[in-house]
C-alpha cells in the first residue's frame, strides 16, 4: 500500500507461481519464532499518539514500528509534522503514547509510574535539544553543568561514582572526549554555539545513559560546526558504547550514519543501510547504500514517492506473488 488512500489489486497465489498449500507451509514454518523486538534496546510496536485540542484530534503517530539495537548510531529523518519529535519525546519519557507498545532498555514507556519515569529520565536516557539555551544552565560553568546530573543522582548512583573525586574525573573525561576541555570554567555565554552543544552532549552523557537522544542538534549551526557536533556523537557511540538516535534535517549528518530511518505520516516508511564493501579485484573499499521499504506488523508499507511518481502509480497498484518476491505494477485497467 503506497499510502492510506491507495488500494491494491492482487492476483491469485496459484497463478503467480506459489500454491496456497506452499504459502501455508511457509507461514507455519515462521510460527514459534522469537518475540518481536527480543534483541532490541528500543522497541516501538504499532505506536499511536493522538493529540486533542478544541475538539479536534490529530494523529501524530499512526501505528509506528521501530527497532533499535544496542550500540547503534542512527538517524531519523522526515518532513516537518511527520512525527519525528513526537517519537523522540516518547522515547525520552517526556510524553506518553496513546496506544501501542514502547520499551527502552526494559522500561515499559506506557506503564511507568511517576517515580519510575523520573529514574528512567535520569539514568537511562540522555537528551540534547536543538536550542542550546535549553541544554545548559546559564549561571553554571561547563564543568558545573556536567557535574549537576551526577550530584542530583546522589546515593542512587553506582558506588564507584559517589565520591567527589570520581565525579570530577567523570566531568573531565566527558569534556575531554567532546573536545571542550578548555571550556571547563566558562559559562554558556562565554562559549560558541558549537561549544555549548558539545558541552550539552557531555551533560546528557554524565549519568552513563543507555541511550542518547538528540532532536535536531545541528539545526542552529553552520555546516562546519555541525560536522564537529556529529563527530562528538560518533565518539560517544564508539568510545562509550552509547546507543545514539539523532533526529535531523541535515542530509550530511544523515549520510554519515550506518542506518537512516525515514518517518512519513506517523509511520516508518523507508530505511537506508550503509555498509563498506571491498572490491575483490582491486582491494578498494567503497561505501554502499541500499534503500528498503519498511513493512510494519500489519503488513503495510509506503513506497517512496519518487518511485510511484516516476511510474505513474496512483490510487491503486497491481500485485503478483512469486516464489521469492512480490511484484508491484501500475494499474493497467
Amino acid at each position: 500500500m503506497t499510502d492510506p488512500t491507495t488500494t491494491t489489486s492482487t492476483t491469485t497465489a496459484a497463478s503467480s507461481g506459489a500454491t496456497l498449500e506452499q504459502l501455508e507451509e511457509r507461514v507455519t514454518a515462521r510460527r514459534g519464532g522469537p518475540e518481536y523486538g527480543h534483541d532490541a534496546l528500543i522497541t516501538c510496536d504499532r505506536l499511536v499518539r493522538i493529540f486533542s485540542a478544541d475538539g479536534v484530534e490529530v494523529q501524530a503517530l499512526q501505528g509506528l514500528d521501530l527497532l533499535v539495537r544496542g550500540g547503534e548510531l542512527m538517524a531519523l529523518v522526515g518532513a516537518s509534522g511527520s512525527g519525528k519529535s513526537t517519537l523522540m519525546n516518547i522515547l525520552a519519557g517526556l510524553d506518553v503514547p496513546t496506544a501501542g507498545a514502547a520499551s527502552v532498555a526494559g522500561f515499559d514507556l506506557l506503564s511507568m509510574g511517576a517515580k519510575e519515569r523520573l529514574s528512567y529520565r535520569r539514568d537511562v536516557v540522555g537528551f540534547v535539544w536543538q536550542q542550546t539555551a535549553r541544554n545548559l544552565l546559564p549561571y553554571l560553568t561547563a564543568a558545573q553543568n556536567v557535574a549537576l546530573p551526577l550530584q542530583l543522582r546522589g546515593r542512587d548512583g553506582p558506588r564507584e561514582m559517589r565520591g567527589r573525586a570520581a565525579k570530577t574525573a567523570r566531568v573531565e573525561l566527558l569534556l575531554g572526549l567532546m573536545g571542550v576541555a578548555e571550556c571547563r570554567d566558562r559559562r554558556p555565554h562565554q562559549m560558541s554555539g558549537g561549544q555549548q552543544q558539545r558541552v550539552a552532549i557531555a551533560v546528557a552523557l554524565a549519568n552513563e545513559p543507555s541511550v542518547l537522544l538528540a532532536d535536531e542538534p545541528t539545526g542552529e549551526l553552520d555546516s562546519h560546526t555541525a560536522e564537529q557536533i556529529f563527530a562528538a556523537f560518533r565518539r560517544a557511540n564508539e568510545e562509550l558504547g552509547t546507543t545514539v538516535v539523532i533526529v535531523t534535517h541535515d542530509q550530511t549528518v544523515a549520510s554519515e550514519v550506518r542506518r537512516t530511518v525515514a518517518i512519513r505520516d506517523g509511520r516508518t516508511s523507508t530505511e537506508i543501510l550503509r555498509r563498506t564493501e571491498v572490491d575483490s579485484a582491486t582491494g578498494q573499499e567503497s561505501l554502499v547504500a541500499r534503500e528498503y521499504a519498511m513493512l510494519d506488523r500489519a503488513g503495510r508499507l509506503q513506497l517512496p514517492a519518487e518511485y510511484t511518481e516516476a511510474l505513474g502509480m496512483r490510487d491503486r497498484v497491481m500485485l503478483e506473488l512469486e516464489r521469492d518476491h512480490i511484484g508491484v505494477w501500475p494499474d493497467d485497467t
